[in-house]
């Protein structure tokens, strides 16, 4: 950790932003923010409480517990701008996250806040199919009572997120007062966010920007896709800056830092550009990269996995502090299996010339 001069998902994921959500017993109100406007209803409050499902959440406006400006409408509303959102679901059936001893690498924490270097394949909230094993199950051993609960308890801390694969930094409140400001923060775009990624292909740049427009796939509800139509209500501005780091034969080691806030964000610029993040089944087509596929003719039994999921890292984190509006930069080094991949193409993918 170092103090430093200031320059991408807040939920829901490393690359996306949120307003808050503040709960009462059974109801949540909600303040839709720009970066929002053009959404449909039942797919904004989906992205706030992702423990609902989207059919359930449909459901609830059909009924008219999900209330626009104190009227009732449809799920294909599109949110607009200072739209008071009063939404009343029934609490997930659920338990909340109980205390799990699961070991948390600190990498620097106070009385306010902490960041922590979240592994790779750890969910960073319970949600169905994932109800242990969580960092919020992780924080509630090691932090008990000192969580933030702004964004309610099965997010207990959780400012922002990072992608269940994606590895590195994650800013983490104690108390709901520097919760509300490191979410400006973040809404704002006054932290400074920067990913290391293996690519497989080789960028044309050293340095440059992609600036390319995004929004839901059309046919897949797990991804998200580029378009260049400026005039499409659905997707929203998104800009990458990358800078190559060492270059390979096929592959590329690159820095990037996301400007804007949009799900998924790195890795569908880069695959917008031939260059998916490695090992990414979503948006490269598969979910490894092994030795075999540097040594095409390596015997079976000296092949390994090199690294199993996204070679995306959440490397560097500046912000305020939010009490004492000291600059704080903490990093987090590469994740081992991100290193194991790069150690291999060094060894047999070194660029020549």
């Amino acid at each position: 950790m170092s103090s430093a001069d200031p320059d991408d998902d807040l939920l829901p994921d490393p690359e996306g932003v949120i307003v808050p959500a503040v709960r009462s017993r059974e109801l949540i109100d909600m303040l839709v923010k720009i970066k929002a406007e053009g959404m449909r209803l039942d797919q904004y409050v989906h992205m706030h409480l992702q423990d609902y499902s989207r059919s359930e959440i449909q459901r609830s406006i059909e009924a008219g517990g999900i209330l626009v400006n104190g009227k009732a409408t449809k799920a294909s509303y599109k949110v607009r701008k200072n739209d008071h959102l009063r939404v009343g679901m029934p609490e997930p059936a659920h338990d909340l996250p109980v205390p799990e001893d699961i070991p948390l690498d600190i990498l620097y924490q106070d009385e306010f806040l902490a960041v922590i270097n979240k592994p790779a394949d750890m969910v960073v909230h319970p949600a169905k199919g994932n109800w242990s094993g969580t960092l919020v199950n992780a924080l509630q051993f090691h932090f008990r009572d000192h969580l933030s609960r702004e964004n309610g308890g099965f997010r207990a801390g959780i400012v922002h997120r990072l992608d269940k694969d994606t590895s590195g930094v994650i800013l983490i409140a104690k108390d709901d007062a520097t919760h509300r400001a490191c979410s400006n923060q973040f809404e704002t775009r006054k932290v400074f966010k920067e990913y290391v990624a293996l690519a497989a292909g080789e960028l044309d740049r050293d340095t440059d920007y992609i600036e390319a427009r995004i929004k839901h796939h059309p046919h897949d509800r797990e991804k998200m896709t580029v378009t260049q139509d400026a005039t499409d209500p659905d997707a929203k501005d998104a800009l990458s800056y990358y800078e190559v780091l060492e270059r390979f034969r096929g592959y590329t080691l690159v820095r990037v830092q996301p400007r804007t806030g949009r799900t998924h964000q790195i890795r569908v610029h880069l695959a917008s550009v031939g260059c998916p993040v490695l090992a990414d089944k979503l948006y490269g087509g598969r979910d490894r990269f092994t030795l075999a596929d540097l040594v095409p003719d390596l015997p079976r039994d000296l092949d390994e996995v090199l690294i199993g999921r996204q070679a995306l890292h959440a490397f560097r984190l500046r912000f305020r502090h939010p009490q004492t509006g000291d600059w704080i930069e903490v990093e987090a080094p590469l994740a081992p299996d991100v290193r194991r991949a790069l150690e291999a193409l060094r060894a047999h993918r070194p660029r020549r010339g």
